[in-house]
C-alpha cells in the first residue's frame, strides 16, 4: 500500500520547527517567513549566540513535516520532485556561499539535517520594499530611488558577472537597511545563462515583475530579464502597486509610460530609465547592468 500525507490529520504546529528546536549547532528562535518551497527562521548560533536567518527546503505541496522533524515526501508520486528540488536546494546554497556583495544576502554555512536541507545566512535588520510601499511608510523620493537601486544594481551586476540571473527581483525580496542600504533577498530561483537547458528547469514566476520571457519556454534569459524586474520594482515605487502582467502588455499595453504618469514629481531622466528597462520586447530593454547605470545616473 502506497505511503500518502493525509493533510486533514497532520498537526499545524508541525508545519513550521518549534522555538527551542536545534538543529546542528543553532536554535530555533521563531519562524520569519514561509513560501511555497520553504521556511526562513530566526535563529542564534549557539557558540557566539550571534543571531542568524536560517532557511528550510520544504515545499508544502511535495513533502511535510514528521513528529520528530523529519522533512520526507507526501507520497511515492511526489518524491522524485522533492529530492530534485532538495538538491537544487543544495545548489543554490553552494552558488551562494560563493557570491560576496555587500547588496546581496550572504550565506555563512550550508548543511543537511532531518532528510532536508538548510541555509545559514546573516540576519540583517529592515523592512522589505514590499512593506515600506503597502503600508505607505515613505514617501518615495527621487533621491532614494536613485540611492537603492544604483547601490542594488551593483549587486545584481555582480551576479550577471557569474553568468547567473536572479529572475525574482521584487520588492518583497528587496530588503531596506538603515541608510537606504539594500540587500537583495530569495535566490530560489537562479539560474546560469545562457541556458539551452532552461525548458527542463521550473518556472518562478511573480506577476508585474516577471517579464515576458519568462513565461515562455524558448525565449533566452539574461541579463535583460532581471532588469526588467528592477524597472517594474522602481515603477511599483511610483505607483505603490504592482505593475500589470507582462503577458497583459504583450497583448493590449495599457501602462503609462512613467514619463507622462509621473512627470510632476520626479526627473525625465529616472523616469525614461524606468520604462526603458520595462519596455515589453527584451530586445528594447538595456543588456547590461553596465548600460542602465551609465542612463540612470548620467548628469
Amino acid at each position: 500500500m502506497a505511503e500518502y500525507y493525509d493533510p486533514d490529520n497532520y498537526p499545524k504546529q508541525w508545519n513550521y520547527l518549534q522555538s527551542g528546536t536545534i538543529i546542528d549547532d543553532y536554535m530555533i528562535e521563531r519562524e520569519l517567513a514561509r513560501g511555497g518551497f520553504s521556511s526562513v527562521y530566526l535563529a542564534r548560533r549557539r557558540l557566539d549566540q550571534v543571531q542568524v536567518a536560517i532557511k528550510e527546503y520544504l515545499p508544502r505541496k511535495l513533502a511535510h513535516r514528521t513528529w520528530n522533524n523529519q522533512v520526507v515526501a507526501n507520497s511515492e508520486e511526489t518524491k522524485a520532485l522533492f529530492k530534485r528540488g532538495r538538491a537544487l536546494f543544495f545548489e543554490e546554497a553552494m552558488v551562494l556561499a560563493k557570491l560576496k556583495h555587500p547588496n546581496i544576502v550572504e550565506v555563512i554555512n550550508f548543511f543537511q539535517e532531518n532528510s532536508t536541507v538548510y541555509m545559514v545566512m546573516t540576519y540583517d535588520y529592515g523592512l522589505t520594499l514590499e512593506k515600506i510601499l503597502q503600508k505607505r511608510l515613505l514617501d518615495i523620493s527621487e533621491e532614494f530611488l536613485v540611492q537603492v537601486f544604483v547601490a542594488l544594481l551593483d549587486g545584481v551586476g555582480f551576479i550577471h558577472q557569474h553568468n547567473l540571473v536572479h529572475l525574482d527581483i521584487k520588492p518583497a525580496n528587496i530588503l531596506i537597511r538603515p541608510g537606504n542600504d539594500p540587500v537583495l533577498l530569495d535566490f530560489g530561483a537562479i539560474q546560469t545563462f545562457p541556458n539551452p537547458a532552461r525548458h527542463k528547469q521550473s518556472k518562478v514566476l511573480t506577476n508585474g515583475f516577471s517579464p515576458v520571457e519568462q513565461y515562455l519556454s524558448n525565449k533566452p534569459l539574461g541579463p535583460w530579464t532581471d532588469l526588467y524586474a528592477i524597472g517594474a520594482s522602481m515603477r511599483a515605487c511610483l505607483d505603490y502597486k504592482s505593475p500589470p502582467q507582462a503577458t497583459e502588455r504583450a497583448q493590449n499595453d495599457s501602462l503609462i509610460p512613467a514619463v507622462k504618469a509621473h512627470k510632476k514629481k520626479y526627473s525625465k531622466k529616472l523616469l525614461a530609465a524606468i520604462d526603458w528597462a520595462m519596455a515589453v520586447k527584451p530586445s528594447d530593454r538595456p543588456q547590461t547592468v553596465a548600460d542602465y547605470l551609465k542612463e540612470l545616473t548620467a548628469s
